[in-house]
């Protein structure tokens, strides 16, 4: 018995150089891979940036455009939408679901300013104001 196993792509978690890689393609755009390594400051290591970004291609984060020469690559999810999901994932494996404990945990690692405090404070607020009108999610 044999089976046929084709090329599938699937949308998998980035690794620590793909979300640079990412974050410079959030940055900027639509990007070759010269223009990703240099702005990641890797000018000399061309062919790694190039083989990160096929590995890219093929689990589903960034799609080529080969209509041209050099082909540009651009990320398939928004900066926000990788966020959630990566958050997502996080609270799941490590918080059992809990964002209380996240959130205590976030704060807690004192890297937090007070331009940021007062951003979550009023996300709490707008939050608590949704529960307490009845609307949801």
């Amino acid at each position: 018995m044999s089976y046929k196993i084709g090329r599938v792509r699937t949308r998998r978690k980035p690794t620590d150089a793909e979300l640079a890689i990412l974050r410079v393609l959030w940055t900027r755009g639509p990007s070759t891979v010269r223009e990703v390594a240099e702005a990641m400051g890797r000018e000399g290591a061309y062919t790694t940036v190039l083989k990160l970004m096929q590995i890219m291609t093929d689990k589903g984060l960034v799609k080529r455009d080969d209509s041209a020469r050099s082909h540009v690559y651009k990320a398939t999810s928004s900066e926000d939408k990788m966020q959630k999901q990566l958050v997502g994932d996080l609270l799941d494996k490590v918080f059992a679901g809990s964002a209380a404990k996240l959130v205590l945990q976030a704060l807690d690692a004192g890297k937090t300013s007070p331009e940021e405090l007062a951003e979550i404070r009023k996300l709490l607020d707008a939050h608590s104001g949704r529960r307490s009108s009845g609307g949801s999610r």
